[in-house]
């Protein structure tokens, strides 16, 4: 029988312990006959996470349809293909679609037909560098990067709105055709009809492309309104 509350599909939501953006972000854009299931997980060792197939295994006992994990690893040379690594080799062991949000950044930004990319992150310049690195490895012309400069991992949680909707505004003011955010921490989910209202540009959000990615991934295909082209249109 189906899950009483999740008739159409439960989705599994992964995240770093210390991302407080992630589980209400995704709590936003669930659409109805949707639940959503979290695990959580401490960053560290190369292959991105030590304990992320114990925690899996854990989640798994709830049955979820699709596993999201609410990650981007652009700030670090070669990161998004580790990430990838990593969930094809998680997906093997529990058999279901695992997702990791820099994959489906990539995925969200072909849909979209970007040709040229802007990029908001919570990082400082050097930072930055890598991740237009990484970007542009993945056949995407970046041209124009800006971050927070956000002090630790967890002061990315604690980033003003205001602060956001400044950097946004600058990179909408190049001639990129596509935004793209990266960092899952960064909270951005709440403003992003907002953002493209004001600027007249779609906005790839790291947490909207991954949840995105997971729903079209188990059949569920409802446009959403209210949170960006992405998940109303494709």
């Amino acid at each position: 029988m189906p899950d009483t509350l999740a008739p159409r599909a439960v989705i599994g939501v992964m995240t770093p312990a210390m991302n407080t953006v992630v589980q209400p972000e995704l709590e936003m854009l669930r659409p109805e006959g949707v639940t959503n299931q979290m695990q959580r997980f401490r960053l560290g060792g190369d292959a991105i996470s030590d304990d992320l197939p114990d925690e899996a295994a854990k989640l798994m006992d709830c049955n979820p349809a699709a596993i999201a994990i609410g990650l981007t690893t652009d700030a670090g040379p070669g990161g998004p293909d580790k990430l990838k690594a990593r969930c094809t080799d998680l997906a093997a062991k529990v058999g279901i679609p695992v997702l990791g949000a820099s994959q489906a950044d990539y995925a969200a930004l072909q849909v979209l037909g970007a040709k040229r990319v802007g990029i908001v992150t919570p990082f400082n310049t050097d930072v930055d560098a890598v991740v237009k690195a990484n970007t542009e490895s993945a056949g995407f012309n970046v041209v124009a990067i800006k971050g927070t400069n956000a002090p630790t991992l967890p002061a990315i949680c604690e980033t003003p709105l205001a602060d956001i909707r400044n950097v946004f505004a600058e990179i909408a003011a190049s001639d990129c055709d596509v935004i793209l955010q990266v960092g899952t921490a960064l909270p951005v989910v709440a403003i992003i009809a907002e953002l493209e209202d004001t600027h007249g540009k779609p906005i790839v959000a790291c947490n909207v492309a991954v949840y995105w990615q997971a729903l079209r991934k188990v059949g569920i295909t409802d446009p959403i309104k209210g949170f960006g082209q992405l998940l109303e249109s494709h």
